[in-house]
């Protein structure tokens, strides 16, 4: 995998628990769990995450682990992460991705780094002006993000090659179904605390094929904007 960080400061490439060797080290446990897409590991083994979570908890960012980011939230599991964006690609890479909760912004700097752009939006406004400044610093020019209610999507931007979603919904939000494209993938984690499932949902000519990828725990998609 790669040997630098964008070729930025030591402040991206990290030291220590945060260096080229712990990305290279979580990148080795993603393929023994099973994720095989080769540009996906890439882009992980390339993106700094200790920079998408507190200082405080840097030296554990690249644990295979979820972490939390606040405001409730958390910064998915890499394996999660690397999980859902591979399936977003299974048949080709999208070139136009809804990502529904920005969070930190980690699974959306992944996705900036795959498609052609990514639209984000993100309910916690606090969590959406950190995250604005993170993409600005590893100048991810190709990331739209708003602050809005997600259960809603993006329809101005509409329709979508892809969309991901990174909290879950006790069923899946009808503006999201209708906002996908056809032969475009929707990638959601779907019910209660204890009981989620990971869909894939792809859209055909003549409606939905939805198909069960993993058992998952994500925070609960909320309604409205915080």
């Amino acid at each position: 995998m790669g040997e630098c960080v964008y070729g930025m400061s030591k402040d991206f490439q990290g030291i220590g628990m945060t260096s080229q060797r712990a990305r290279n080290r979580l990148v080795e446990q993603l393929q023994q769990m099973g994720v095989r897409s080769d540009r996906v590991l890439d882009v992980i083994s390339t993106t700094p995450r200790h920079i998408f979570v507190d200082e405080a908890l840097a030296s554990r960012a690249y644990d295979n682990t979820a972490l939390p980011i606040g405001h409730n939230q958390t910064i998915s599991q890499p394996y999660i992460v690397a999980r859902m964006t591979e399936a977003l690609m299974y048949d080709g890479i999208p070139e136009k991705v809804l990502e529904i909760g920005t969070g930190c912004g980690y699974q959306t700097m992944i996705l900036s780094r795959l498609v052609k752009q990514v639209y984000s939006i993100e309910r916690i406004e606090a969590l959406l002006y950190k995250a604005r400044e993170r993409f600005y610093a590893l100048k991810a020019r190709n990331i739209s993000a708003r602050h809005g209610d997600g259960n809603l999507g993006w329809p101005g931007n509409a329709p979508f090659d892809g969309i991901v979603v990174s909290a879950a919904p006790i069923g899946v939000p009808e503006k999201l179904l209708e906002q996908l494209a056809v032969n475009g993938r929707l990638v959601i984690p779907v019910g209660k605390s204890g009981g989620q499932e990971l869909l894939l949902i792809t859209r055909t000519e003549e409606g939905f094929e939805e198909k069960r990828l993993d058992s998952v725990s994500f925070v609960p998609m909320l309604k409205g904007v915080g």
